[in-house]
């Protein structure tokens, strides 16, 4: 599970900065804690599969994109 969590968070991490948003931006975006966006991407978080699709919408990308 840590594999694919680092993963995620290193792909998420990517498309946002990509993208020029910052972690409170996507945080704002969710209505989440920018701390849990940041936990995301260190992989010390495993969003649930609805929040990995709410993050993908918000970065306009595929879940696949976060994912692979």
């Amino acid at each position: 599970m840590e594999e694919i969590s680092k993963r995620l968070g290193e792909n998420l991490k990517k498309i946002r900065m990509k993208k020029g948003l910052s972690q409170g931006a996507i945080a704002r975006l969710l209505e989440v804690d920018k701390g849990y966006i940041s936990n995301i991407e260190h992989g010390k978080k495993n969003p649930t599969l609805a929040t990995i699709d709410r993050l993908a919408n918000a970065l306009c990308v595929p879940v696949k994109a976060l994912l692979e």
